[in-house]
Parts: structure tokens; C-alpha cells; sequence
């Protein structure tokens, strides 16, 4: 029985002589093709103009097609979007790729015309949407601060005015509706200040609580070691008095037995 590597080896031969067998179809189709064009004086602009006065056709008796059309050919069959340039073999970007393609990661070099100026047209507009969402609005923009004093008016962007390039609350030179949107986010920002002063209590709170909890862990200890160290010093005087009372009890009973004998002398 054959193993997973030998049918894989089978099927990439096989892939491969199916990729030869379709390039030289298409070349006879291409190569026929050109033949009629050349046959009939005809150019592939002659055929884009008629497939574009066919679609008009189409869209004026309501025949048009959706918002997503679908690249067809006058017989059915999806239009090529990739051509491989040595063999003249096409693929539509539908199904499995073919091995002249399959393993190319840039496929952009294989483009047939239209398709690629399909894909230049929609990058140029995914770029554009881009630009416009990113950045700041472009033109004039509403005035957002007022002097009182002199009606001059500032939006908020670029360099601020000399007279409000100095003031630090800029909140009284607000007009009604810059105001209205900055008492609006005062609230919120007064309320995600508190949470943020409550969660630094709760925390020191807790570090105090760590500290004493340390502080009388260390007493402890150091009540402990004192205990320790007494009980030492106490055995150390009982083991030194046992050791000297021998001792002791010698030299009195040898100075009595000494004035015993000193009064026998005498008498």
C-alpha cells in the first residue's frame, strides 16, 4: 500500500501535467484568438468599447447588475485575472491555484491588465477613506474659546491667541456650546478622579496595615529572643553553681577537719 508521501508525489506530478496540458489549450485559444483579431483588424480596445456599449445596454433596460457585478465572458466563464507571461496560461483567482502561481507570494506581476487597474483603483480608494478618517477635519473650523473683551475667537487648534496663552483655566473664555460639552466632562472627569483618590486610600490603607502587622511581628520576635536569651543565661549560672558546690562542700569540710586537729594539738 502506498504511503501519504508517494500520493502526494503522485498528485504534485499529476498537478504539474495538468498545469502543462491547460497552458497549451489556452495557448491555442490565445494564439486562435489572435488570429481572429488579426484576421478581422480588430484590437482589445475595439472589444472593451463594445463590452462597455453592452453593459450601457444592459443598464438602460434595467438589466444593470448590483453593486457586486461579476466579471463574466460572453460565454459564461469567469474572465482571467492572472497570465502566466512564458506559458500563456490564465487563472480567474477562483478555486486552487495552479503551480505556476501557487507559490508565488507577490501574484501582483501575473496581473492581466484590467484586473490589475481594478486593484490600483481599489487601493487609490482605501487610501483616500483612510486619509479621511485619520487626522483632524480639514478647513475652518467653529470657534471654540471668546474674549469678552475683544470678541476675538480661537478654535482650539495651533498656536493659542496672547490672550489665552497665559491663563491656566481657559474654561471662563468657553462659548455656550464648548461649554456645555466641557461641563459635560467635568462630571466624568471628577468622578474617575475620586475613584482614582478612593483606590490611592484603600492602598495606603493597606500598606499601613502591612507596616503594623510588621511591626508587631518584629516585637514579637523580639520578646521571643529576649525570653530565650534569659533562659539561657539562667542555665548557664545553675550548670556553674552545680559544678562549684562539690567543691565548695570539700573546702569546708577539709578547714574543719584542719581545726579539728589544730585543738587536739593544743590540748
Amino acid at each position: 500500500m502506498p504511503t501519504l508521501e508517494q500520493i502526494q508525489a503522485k498528485l504534485k506530478k499529476l498537478q504539474a501535467q495538468a498545469d502543462v496540458i491547460i497552458a497549451r489549450k489556452a495557448q491555442v485559444a490565445v494564439d486562435q484568438i489572435r488570429d481572429l483579431m488579426l484576421k478581422h483588424g480588430l484590437t482589445t480596445a475595439d472589444i472593451e468599447a463594445k463590452a462597455k456599449a453592452r453593459r450601457a445596454a444592459q443598464g438602460l433596460n434595467g438589466h444593470a447588475a448590483s453593486g457586486k457585478t461579476k466579471a463574466l465572458s460572453a460565454g459564461g466563464a469567469k474572465v482571467a485575472k492572472y497570465r502566466d507571461a512564458k506559458t500563456g496560461a490564465t487563472w480567474t483567482g477562483h478555486g486552487r491555484a495552479p503551480g505556476w502561481i501557487a507559490a508565488v507570494k507577490d501574484r501582483t506581476q501575473f496581473l492581466v491588465d484590467g484586473a490589475s487597474e481594478v486593484k490600483s483603483v481599489t487601493k487609490a480608494e482605501l487610501k483616500s477613506a483612510k486619509a479621511g478618517k485619520k487626522g483632524q477635519p480639514k478647513g475652518a473650523q467653529p470657534p471654540k474659546y471668546r474674549d469678552p473683551k475683544s470678541g476675538a475667537t480661537w478654535s482650539g487648534r495651533g498656536p493659542a491667541p496672547a490672550w489665552l496663552a497665559s491663563v491656566k483655566d481657559r474654561t471662563k473664555f468657553l462659548i455656550d456650546g464648548a461649554a456645555a460639552a466641557a461641563s459635560s466632562v467635568a462630571p466624568k472627569a471628577a468622578s474617575k478622579a475620586s475613584a482614582k483618590s478612593a483606590k490611592a486610600k484603600v492602598a495606603v490603607k493597606k500598606v499601613a496595615a502591612k507596616k503594623s502587622a510588621a511591626s508587631k511581628t518584629a516585637a514579637k520576635k523580639a520578646v521571643v529572643a529576649t525570653r530565650k536569651t534569659a533562659a539561657k543565661k539562667a542555665a548557664v549560672k545553675k550548670v556553674a553553681t552545680r559544678k562549684t558546690a562539690p567543691k565548695a562542700k570539700a573546702a569546708v569540710t577539709n578547714a574543719a577537719a584542719s581545726q579539728s586537729s589544730a585543738a587536739e594539738t593544743a590540748a
